[in-house]
């Protein structure tokens, strides 16, 4: 049997788990903690001999001894993955695995990777134990050094540590390891990511007195009156001299995040005694007096430094940061530091478009400030333990961490018998897991939920895995989310349940004793997620439900150019992987470079640690919420503005607010009503709250929250400056309909019913339309695999739809043209009546006014509107209505009422998979102009309106694969919505909500267009051109 398929054998001759700590041979440097101080620790990244086989029976023969010449092998970097180096290639799939299924064994043909390197142990390490460290390998290794093997180990995400103290030698060292992508292992590391392989994660060594701290387990709590800190130390004292160890003490001493110490003298064990071969457990506690607790909006730290003693003196130094919480459960709620706290949470893969899982340090801080600074305050470690700097990040930043076991066995279902978690003899290899992560991160003030892993069915396997946890650690809750009826879990967690199925699950099985989470919700993938704010409603208004986290944090397309050098970010099957589960690996808040989707910015606001509502905006009244779990609101600036149609007309501030947290206060906003408004002008409150100094994660001056409140103006209607009117001429030929004032030149064909030209001055305002337009290019969540919209459009065939044009008649007494036509699919009976009215106007502009019938049985439209097509020149805008982003009926929380104004190119979305974007909503007037600022106004008569404007039409779109395969038009296509359909999340979720669809049924909208010349178009005229 091949150690690589015995779930069995998880190691050979590794360390025991542990929270893993560096020595330091003064005081001073252990007080800093900054690991590079200490004479004894070195990392062993960097290149190293690399050589790539399609399976482990390919590879040179004793490769891993001392005189293998590998001079002719390829460099490599560690940590990285090798697929991303260009060995194989990435394999994505999301829950099936990509081989056959037939557990422990896996395909002969397993990719193989070498490595080599050397290194030095310097005369300082003699005579100290010397520890060799793999924080990451996926998924199986054997390491040698020197020619002699030092051990084995799987689990991708845990670290492993082997003793190398008998076949190290001081001087030069060489370290050999084999990879191997496939092993039993994998069975339990179906992930739902990239199949990636190799050492992804730090490797190091580090020498140890003979006599040593091996483990720490500090518990750092608060008093029943959550006031003071009770701290307990449990040190591991292990003895690896031949005799026996005597007089041996363990002294710690506490430091503020000053640097200051907290006690006057140090806290002392009583000495013992450790036999030679042998560990003893040491335990010591104190009390820290007023203590400074931790929290995510606290993050305080406090250094302590434990010395290790004989009757000779000192032997090392040890340090670790602790922060003082408690975590508990009370009356069905989850309390940190007696605060039943919300999760404003994300899941989060480790994931670099160009690094793969090989995270460097700057990677991981721009991930953590990038949430921070969009108001995530809780991640979940999807679906494994992560390196481990970034546990020391979060304490340090401030994010509760649901630490989560690296297993998912997804691909084997969950039916009863099915799964390896169900399996009596897969326990080891389960439980092995869990204690790697429980060990290795006991210590973290940020971790405050264990979870047992994620997808994996439900079976004895987690049982004994919480059996485990609780006989190690009390003090944080556990986590399964298939353990639908939380037997064994503290909490009663869902994936994707809607706000409706959250209230019935909650009801059900909480009852007052558990609290309730959404695990992952609110699926990011493409133009989405909507209805976010659906959920926090539903939060708020039950105490049981706690929050939860969104799927996910990243897309995880990676950065590849094709043979034409264009830059894309690849998913499933770009790399000729197959099987594969396309791009449903691309469903973050944040693009795979990092920038911040429309989800991101729409969560940000959603996750606001302030909340508004108006008392009474006549008096400048507004109530302002602190859902801050712990701060008061003093730490922010409070700007105020009130804009006249989009320009500033007051502004002030105010003195910063002392509204305790989970409080809320009415607060005066000094600003005055206008006596004598603008006709036709709108008038919004605007309030900012910034931070008032530098933090962390942020300057002075960065947004945390916003409001925005119509005041109740009544300004009177506007009225247009009278002008001489210009008769409106009219004419027809057979082939189109002719109309003429004011310079502006129409023709509507007698053919389609359409505006086959518009033109002012001979400058072309319009190639063709208006023409009613349903069809979209389908988001992720339209094409939802069980809920999404798409499928019944497509069988409505609203991507065939054929224009029938029944009737042009003009009246030239009216100056109207009247169009009937019927749109309708092929194949099928059903359509849609529609009926044209365009009245032409003496400026030169037109009102177009549509209605329409349904007929027969139609699905939820998927928009309603007018498509045009106009010159490639005019590719800017101007907009009054929601902005600056993109903005749907359900996903808008995040945008705002102002003037705004964009290129083509900023309205552009560019999801990793081509679909629906872009869309401006609750349009007041909008402007389309080209660079000389010639172009036409357009306003909704009654109703607002959405608009998007595109160098390709829908139907390209989502004919595309990726952005730079649209096929480009040689004009510009833009869209004029009355209505479009909501977002939802049903990529993975929940169906849309019936409230964000667009129902099947007769409708009457219309538009008012007015054309301008260069010079014509500013600020002012634009809200009184149409």
């Amino acid at each position: 049997m091949n150690d690589w398929e015995n779930q069995n054998l998880t190691s050979i001759n590794k360390e025991p788990y542990r929270a893993w700590t560096i020595a330091f041979d003064n005081q001073e440097d252990a007080l800093n903690g900054e690991i590079s101080l200490s004479p004894f620790f070195k990392l062993l990244n960097g290149a190293w001999k690399f050589s790539y086989y399609n399976s482990p029976g390919e590879i040179p023969e004793g490769f891993f001894q001392e005189d293998f010449d590998c001079d002719e092998w390829d460099d490599i970097m560690v940590p990285s993955n090798w697929q991303m180096k260009g060995y194989g290639h990435p394999h994505y799939t999301n829950s099936i695995f990509p081989f056959p299924l037939n557990p422990p064994h896996v395909p002969s043909e397993n990719p193989t990777g070498c490595y080599i390197r050397e290194f030095e142990i310097t005369d300082a390490w003699a005579d100290r134990r010397i520890l060799l460290k793999f924080d990451g390998v996926d998924s199986f290794y054997y390491v040698w050094i020197n020619g002699q093997l030092a051990g084995m180990s799987k689990g991708s995400r845990n670290a492993s540590e082997f003793d190398i103290t008998d076949i190290a030698q001081i001087g030069v060292n060489r370290i050999a390891v084999q990879v191997l992508q496939w092993s039993d292992g994998t069975y339990l590391e179906d992930q739902d990511m990239w199949w990636l392989s190799g050492i992804f994660r730090d490797v190091s060594i580090s020498a140890v007195p003979l006599v040593d701290i091996y483990d720490i387990f500090v518990k750092a709590k608060l008093d029943a009156a959550y006031k003071n800190g009770l701290l307990e130390i449990e040190a591991v004292i292990r003895n690896d001299e031949s005799v026996e160890a005597s007089g041996i003490t363990v002294e710690a001493e506490l430091f503020d995040s000053c640097g200051n110490p907290v006690w006057k003298k140090p806290v002392s064990s009583a000495a013992v005694r450790i036999d030679e071969g042998k560990q003893m457990k040491v335990k010591l506690s104190a009390e820290v007096k007023n203590v400074s607790p931790w929290t995510a909006e606290t993050p305080v730290l406090y250094m302590l430094v434990l010395t290790l003693k004989n009757k000779s003196g000192a032997i090392e130094y040890k340090s670790q940061k602790i922060g003082f919480r408690t975590v508990e459960i009370k009356k069905g709620s989850l309390l940190i530091n007696g605060v039943p706290v919300m999760f404003r949470g994300v899941n989060r893969h480790e994931f670099n478009t160009d690094l793969g899982r090989a995270l460097t340090l700057d990677a991981m801080m721009e991930d953590l400030l990038l949430l921070k600074r969009h108001n995530v305050n809780a991640i979940r470690t999807s679906h494994y333990p992560d390196a481990p700097l970034f546990y020391d990040l979060c304490d340090k930043l401030g994010f509760y961490v649901m630490s989560e076991a690296d297993l998912e066995s997804h691909g084997f279902g969950y039916e009863e018998g099915k799964n390896p978690t169900m399996w009596k003899d897969w326990e080891k290899a389960c439980v092995d897991r869990m204690q790697a992560m429980v060990e290795s991160y006991k210590n973290h003030a940020s971790v405050v939920i264990w979870s047992l892993g994620n997808e994996s069915g439900y079976g004895i396997n987690h049982v004994k895995m919480a059996e485990y946890t609780r006989s190690r650690d009390l003090s944080r809750p556990i986590h399964y989310e298939r353990d639908t009826e939380a037997k064994i879990t503290d909490i009663v967690s869902r994936m994707y349940a809607s706000p409706a199925d959250c209230i019935e699950t909650a009801e059900k099985y909480c009852k007052g004793k558990k609290p309730f989470l959404l695990c992952e919700y609110a699926h990011a993938m493409g133009n989405g997620p909507g209805g976010l704010e659906d959920y926090w409603q539903t939060f708020f208004s039950h105490k049981e439900m706690q929050g939860g986290f969104i799927w996910e944090f990243c897309d995880h397309g990676i950065r590849t150019r094709d043979e034409h050098g264009h830059e894309y970010f690849a998913y499933g099957g770009d790399f000729g992987d197959e099987p594969n589960d396309g791009n449903f690996i691309t469903d973050g808040l944040v693009f795979s470079d990092k920038t911040p989707s429309p989800g991101m910015t729409e969560a940000k606001k959603v996750y606001s640690p302030v909340r508004f509502s108006a008392k009474d905006l006549k008096k400048g009244i507004v109530t302002v919420v602190n859902h801050y779990d712990f701060v008061t609101l003093e730490h922010l600036n409070v700007t105020w503005s009130v804009s006249e149609n989009g320009i500033p007309v007051q502004s002030g501030s105010l003195a910063p607010l002392k509204i305790n947290a989970r409080n809320a206060a009415n607060v005066m906003v000094p600003y005055v009503l206008p006596k004598k408004p603008k006709p036709g002008a709108e008038y919004f409150l605007n309030l900012t709250f910034t931070l008032g100094q530098d933090t962390s994660w942020a300057r002075s001056g960065h947004e945390v929250a916003w409001a925005q409140f119509a005041l109740p103006v009544k300004a009177a209607a506007r009225r247009n400056p009278k002008k001489t009117a210009v008769p409106v001429e009219m004419d027809e030929d057979s082939q189109s309909v002719y109309a003429f004032a004011n310079e502006a030149l129409f023709a509507v064909s007698k053919t389609t019913g359409l505006i086959t030209s518009w033109t002012l001055d001979e400058v072309p305002l319009m190639e063709r339309g208006p023409r009613f337009n349903l069809f979209r290019a389908p988001t992720d969540n339209d094409n939802g695999r069980a809920n999404g919209c798409f499928k019944d459009w497509f069988a409505a065939r609203f991507h065939q739809l054929q224009h029938t044009v029944e009737s042009v008649d003009a009246d030239s007494d009216s100056n109207t043209v009247r169009v009937i036509t019927r749109v309708a699919p092929p194949a099928l009976k059903s359509g849609i009546r529609c009926e044209y009215l365009y009245t032409f106007q003496p400026d030169g502009g037109f009102t177009l006014q549509l209605n329409g019938k349904p007929e027969g049985e139609l699905p939820c439209f998927p928009r309603l509107g007018f498509q045009m097509f106009l010159p490639e020149e005019m590719d800017y805008a101007q907009w009054f209505g929601l902005g600056p982003g993109e903005s749907y009926v359900d996903t808008k929380e995040a945008q705002r009422v102002d003037l705004f104004k964009a290129d083509i190119d900023v309205l552009y979305t560019p999801y990793v998979k081509p679909q629906e974007d872009g869309n401006r909503s609750e349009v007041r007037r909008a402007a389309f102009y080209d660079l000389h600022m010639a172009g036409f106004a357009v306003r909704g008569i009654n109703t607002l309106f959405n608009f998007s404007m595109h160098r390709f039409t829908p139907e390209a779109a989502w004919k595309a694969r990726h952005p730079h395969k649209i096929e480009y038009l040689d004009n510009i296509c833009l869209n004029l919505d009355w209505k479009q359909c909501g977002i939802g999340s049903s990529s993975c979720g929940a169906p849309l909500d019936e409230r964000y669809k667009l129902p099947a049924e007769p409708f009457t909208f219309a538009l008012r267009f007015h054309p301008f010349r260069p010079g014509e178009l500013n600020d002012c005229s634009f809200f009184s051109m149409v």
